[in-house]
């Protein structure tokens, strides 16, 4: 999950306690704004270097989270162990790795730079309940036709209950209108050379966004089969070779409840004003020595299963045509080098410009009639919105 859009939903939590459900006109200034320390952290059964994520809520017009440098983090467990995290990029990660074990509890420890303290309540380890595998099939949903991703697990135990899924996404891409060779000028010349690095081929990551919650609490038993994500047959990701890798986390009541409200507030968000105001709500994470302090945020200890799958279009859809590409208009340009004004066809200073400034890319020319036929630069190269980087799991 994206932190930057989780913290957008939390400035909407504060700044509902400064309008109080109120519904009339209110003129907002920066000196009504109140700082409130953000944590966000999961530790796992993984071993991993653990990450604590703190940060404070920002104003409107700032475009980001303020990320709390400079603070003393710990991990202590019940038997007096203490896990050390050092401040690194913009989380705080555990200096040796290590693994969140069945029945210690664990409490999460902050003291930051301006010596104030936290503590959150302490946490045990939740069922360890695995995936059993995700499957991708052909479904309608909506009236939309599409690949509906399903994960599947089981507890007998019926333990589990409450689940938080996160899913990466990767995706072939291959330019539709590719070709070997590229353009560049000199002067009102136009070179043709072979290109020197891959640019039809390219692979594209996106992290999910959204918090995406299941319970079975109201089943008569703990199995999952749940929709973690829906992708249009018409959407260019899947148009080659997809893979996702879904993590399942286990939670207890008081983590899917908290993470619960976010995503209802989020989804109701767009009216500040709107009359469904929650006001605050607090986490698991408190002031040590005020307890008026707010302190917006939870610490979890969840169990995590993860898998990965992977299809090709063809697969699900034999004999059918590609989703629209990434770019919409592929089709050929054709552009005569010369620069005699009196003749319509001489476009030389629009083709020289667009191909300086890389808005066009090479498909063919003519040298006899000194025409070039030229794409959209997504169109031939993948690299203007991709990466070229074969990605380390990725499977063919």
């Amino acid at each position: 999950m994206k932190y930057y859009i989780k913290y957008k939903i939390l400035v909407i939590f504060f700044l509902s306690l400064i309008f109080n459900s109120c519904t009339e006109q209110y003129a907002f200034k920066n000196g009504d704004f109140e700082s409130a320390l953000v944590v966000e952290g999961t530790i796992t059964n993984e071993f991993k270097n653990q990450t604590i994520k703190i940060s404070k809520v920002y104003q409107l017009e700032e475009t980001g989270p303020k990320f709390e440098t400079g603070a003393n983090v710990y991990i202590l467990d019940d038997q007096g162990t203490e896990y050390q995290f050092e401040e690194k990029d913009t989380v705080y990660a555990s200096i040796t790795p290590f693994k969140a074990e069945p029945g210690r509890k664990y409490q999460l420890k902050i003291r930051t730079k301006e010596a104030k303290n936290y503590s959150s309540d302490q946490q045990t380890l939740t069922t360890e309940t695995k995936i059993d595998n995700v499957t991708a099939t052909v479904e309608t949903v909506n009236g939309q036709r599409g690949v509906q991703i399903n994960v599947n697990s089981y507890d007998p135990t019926n333990t589990s209950k409450y689940y938080r899924y996160e899913y990466t996404e990767t995706y072939k891409i291959i330019a539709p209108m590719w070709d070997s060779r590229k353009a560049t000028t000199n002067g009102t010349s136009i070179i043709i050379s072979p290109r020197t690095k891959e640019t039809r081929t390219c692979y594209s990551s996106k992290k999910s966004e959204e918090i995406i919650l299941n319970s079975t609490n109201n089943l008569s038993e703990d199995r999952v089969h749940f929709p973690v994500r829906f992708i249009s047959d018409q959407n260019y990701i899947i148009s080659h070779r997809y893979t996702i890798f879904v993590k399942q986390y286990i939670q207890t009541l008081a983590s899917y409840s908290f993470y619960k409200t976010m995503r209802d507030i989020s989804s109701t968000s767009g009216n500040i004003l709107s009359p469904k105001q929650p006001g605050f709500f607090y986490g698991n994470i408190k002031s040590d020595e005020n307890s008026d302090e707010k302190v917006i945020g939870f610490f979890e200890v969840s169990a995590v299963s993860s898998e990965r799958i992977y299809f090709n279009y063809a697969d699900l859809f034999p004999k059918e045509p590609l989703p629209p590409y990434y770019e919409s208009n592929c089709l050929m340009q054709n552009f005569k080098n010369c620069d005699d004004a009196a003749n319509p066809e001489c476009k030389g200073a629009i083709l020289r410009s667009r191909i300086n400034t890389y808005t066009l890319a090479y498909y063919s020319s003519s040298e006899v009639e000194n025409l070039y036929y030229m794409v959209n630069t997504p169109c031939g190269d993948c690299t203007s919105f991709s990466s070229n980087i074969i990605p380390p799991f990725w499977v063919d």
